[in-house]
């Protein structure tokens, strides 16, 4: 393996983590179809229950595993760089058994409760079917008992993934970016492809049953892990690390001190996570509510409509904020080390190389899904009234939290934590407060009410993000000029390509096809945006600012003997 540099790290795990995404909006379609709706409702609330857990066990230990591991290799205290992965993966096993025994042991009663809730929340599944009484859609102790079942198989896969998320956060750490990204593509294809063959075998040859059926694709998970994890161990096996004796400066850091570094390290990410899981949690418990209350919204078409802002939107939105997270990958090791070292001028550079490149794929990434709403929300989910209304602008909220979630990392990266809880805890009671009253504002106003609610969380995202640029700016006395001038450069191509757009929309229309005929038109249309925007960038050299005349030759390039 080789180690790979900031901008070739970040385009590899950007468009590993785009293909991992991609995989994982594709195969819902034939799934479903697969299992029906009385399966989709088991799968959804089991593996819900699994995800939660999931994130539970890890608690951001992998990235503080990455800042940690590269901190030191920088300072080359090799002895203490491996006892602090040792000391965190320690933890995160010990995490992950107590909550794989918690989903064995609590896993009816957990099923219960996610009935409960259902059955007073007006929530629907990924399907759009409503979940208000699911007693009279299937006999609720059978429900119990299959999602119970469910959940007990999900927990087969934590310490897999617990297992994978450390050494990903090692190898991340050392900056071999390529091998974690490829794990990841690799993870979700086995994945999706046992849970498509596995479901299809049970329902239609052997003919096991609804729970025995959802049970197997629920495995997909643990089979995409071990098989990552194989692939993982061997790559870090290939780094061939010798044992290495401890320094006499490493002799004073113990291993109590590694612990509280660990959970110094770990903390702000929980906190960002729980943030960023809040915004969700405030268009739960306000959207329904103020949908029906003031916009005379039928209770179904209010549920509707924020099960689109909930869950059907972001899955697609995923697919733009997986910039950043490819980003988040390759930065946060590359800033600590730069960092560490002293670095500043080369740490300046990223900071703005990496604001940069969000805004050059995103914005454009943004307006083009915007436009071909339609034919995109038909492409994945079908024909629907509110999904495209709803998608053309929520899309834009993947903007905001991608550029969020990269400042965020740059903070983090800087040790800026009490900065960054401001700005988390700021955003989002901005956020909380604003999102009743702008949804009001836009009724009263005669403007589309859940609007409101999307412009209220972009102002969440932008409040943080404003304090986390000028806390920067003023630490390190960095200047934003040149990727704001660039910035500007980019509107202009977008105008360049919408008019193009719109242009090929009078010659060809978007809508009035199927799901394969709106396939074939959204990837003309993105091909002939890619083109024009790519073109109008490269020649006011925002392209080369952006992404460097030489990275596809990095990409490509053969490895050499």
């Amino acid at each position: 393996m080789k180690k790979d540099n900031f901008l070739r790290g970040a385009f590899i795990a950007t468009l590993c983590i785009i293909i991992t995404k991609i995989l994982g909006v594709l195969y819902v379609i034939p799934f479903y179809s697969i299992i029906g709706s009385k399966g989709s409702v088991i799968y959804g609330a089991a593996y819900n229950i699994y995800a939660i857990f999931l994130n539970l066990s890890t608690i951001g230990l992998p990235l503080a595993i990455s800042k940690m591991v590269s901190e030191y290799h920088t300072l080359e205290y090799e002895y203490t760089k491996r006892k602090a992965y040792h000391l965190a993966g320690k933890i995160m096993i010990v995490s992950s058994i107590i909550t794989t025994i918690i989903l064995i042991l609590f896993a009816p009663v957990l099923a219960k409760y996610i009935i409960n809730f259902y059955d007073y929340t007006p929530i629907s599944n990924p399907l759009g079917i409503s979940l208000f009484a699911l007693g009279n859609v299937m006999d609720g102790a059978y429900l119990i008992r299959e999602i119970a079942l469910v959940i007990r198989v999900s927990a087969s896969a934590i310490l897999f993934v617990t297992l994978i998320s450390m050494i990903r956060g090692y190898l991340q750490g050392m900056k071999y970016i390529q091998a974690s990204s490829i794990s990841q593509v690799l993870e979700q294809f086995v994945r999706v492809v046992v849970i498509l063959i596995g479901s299809y075998l049970c329902m239609n040859i052997l003919h096991t049953g609804l729970g025995i059926a959802v049970g197997v694709a629920v495995f997909g998970a643990t089979a995409g892990a071990i098989f990552a994890l194989f692939y993982l161990s061997r790559k870090k096996k290939s780094l061939h690390e010798v044992e290495v004796e401890e320094k006499k400066e490493e002799k004073k850091i113990t291993t109590k001190y590694l612990f509280k570094k660990i959970i110094y390290y770990t903390i702000p990410l929980i906190v960002m996570e729980l943030v960023s899981t809040s915004f969700q949690l405030v268009d739960m418990f306000t959207v329904v509510k103020t949908l029906t209350n003031v916009g005379n919204f039928s209770l179904n078409d209010a549920s509707v409509i924020m099960n689109i802002l909930t869950t059907l939107g972001p899955k697609l939105n995923v697919i733009i904020m997986a910039v950043a997270s490819g980003m988040v990958v390759s930065l946060l090791p590359s800033l600590t080390s730069d960092y560490v070292e002293g670095n500043i001028e080369e740490v300046k550079r990223k900071i703005n190389k990496s604001l940069l490149i969000v805004l050059f794929i995103t914005i454009p990434m943004a307006v083009g899904l915007s436009f071909l709403a339609k034919p995109v929300w038909t492409v994945f989910y079908g024909e629907s009234y509110f999904g495209p209304k709803v998608f053309m602008v929520s899309i834009f909220v993947a903007v905001f939290a991608s550029f969020y979630t990269n400042v965020i990392v740059i903070i983090q990266s800087l040790s800026r934590y009490k900065t960054m809880y401001i700005a988390l805890l700021t955003g989002f009671l901005f956020n909380a407060s604003l999102n009743i009253p702008f949804m009001v504002l836009f009724h009263h106003l005669g403007l589309t009410m859940y609007y409101g609610n999307l412009v209220a969380t972009m102002i969440g995202y932008t409040i943080t993000i404003l304090i986390c640029l000028i806390d920067i700016k003023r630490t390190l006395k960095i200047s934003y000029r040149e990727t704001i001038k660039h910035f500007f450069f980019i509107i202009v191509a977008i105008a360049i390509m919408l008019l193009v757009l719109l242009g090929l929309r009078q010659v060809l229309p978007m809508t009035g096809y199927g799901r394969m005929g709106s396939l074939l038109i959204t990837l003309l249309y993105a091909l002939v945006g890619a083109l024009t925007y790519f073109g109008v960038t490269y020649v006011t050299k925002t392209f080369e600012q952006a992404l460097g005349t030489n990275l596809l030759k990095s990409i490509f390039r053969k490895k050499r003997s």
